[in-house]
């Protein structure tokens, strides 16, 4: 496997925590050794039963979750953590299938990695995720907070929240990024590539599915608070872009 743990990890002083969750203690080691070396406080779970209730006692900043555990699955353990936390999860699977990383994405985990895979890749797609979170400064870029809308939608990205009319939104990290880029851009279409730049600080081919998930899990949240309006429009054989005022 590409695991080496003297390959740069994270630079921040910011102590922040990651919650590892493996039932290879080889793994879950050599991550827990990665992060301490930049100042992570780092927690361990083995399946999704200690999982679910180190999350609970723990808040981590970010959940590194694997695929196949035993007594509860990865899957299973990210869609009970997304009934109560939008906090971010890397699912990691062994398996290169599209149809359990677009399903993984779908129940709400905001990106994924194939093992084996290198810690520099690892460290990248955190800061990135971490980057669009308002609890971790540090990652943010210098964007001066606003009130952004479009009809009865608006998010403040000072707070943080998005609502249409008075129900609020509970949004991912990548969905709130998504959303407040369509927002500053409306009618503006953004292909797949651009949309996965702007998110994940990444823009590799092969994982623009990636962005259609995303894109899927936003408007089954939006489209019920607004049933008669369609905010996030497809152009076809190009990418997506928000509806503006008509």
């Amino acid at each position: 496997m590409q695991l080496n743990a003297r390959q740069d990890p994270p630079n921040d002083s910011t102590v922040r925590s990651a919650l590892i969750v493996d039932d290879d203690a080889r793994l879950r080691r050599l991550l827990v050794d990665f992060l301490e070396q930049s100042n992570w406080q780092t927690y361990e779970a083995a399946d999704g039963i200690d999982a679910l209730e180190a999350a609970r006692l723990h808040h981590p900043s970010i959940i590194i979750l694997d695929l196949m555990m035993p007594r509860l699955d990865g899957m299973e353990t990210c869609r009970r953590l997304r009934q109560v936390s939008q906090v971010p999860i890397i699912m990691l699977t062994a398996r290169d299938d599209e149809v359990d990383k677009l399903l993984g994405l779908e129940l709400g985990a905001d990106d994924y990695l194939v093992k084996p895979f290198s810690m520099r890749e690892l460290a990248a797609r955190m800061k990135a995720i971490l980057r669009r979170t308002q609890a971790f400064p540090a990652f943010q870029q210098p964007k001066a907070p606003a009130v952004l809308r479009c009809g009865a939608l608006s998010l403040d990205t000072g707070r943080h929240t998005a609502a249409i009319d008075r129900s609020a939104l509970s949004l991912t990290p990548i969905e709130f990024s998504l959303l407040e880029l369509f927002l500053r851009h409306p009618g503006q279409v953004f292909n797949r590539l651009q949309l996965l730049e702007a998110t994940h600080g990444f823009a590799f081919e092969g994982y623009e599915r990636t962005i259609d998930a995303h894109i899927r899990n936003l408007r089954r949240k939006l489209e019920p608070a607004a049933p008669a309006r369609h905010y996030i429009q497809t152009v076809y054989g190009i990418g997506y872009k928000l509806e503006g005022e008509s």
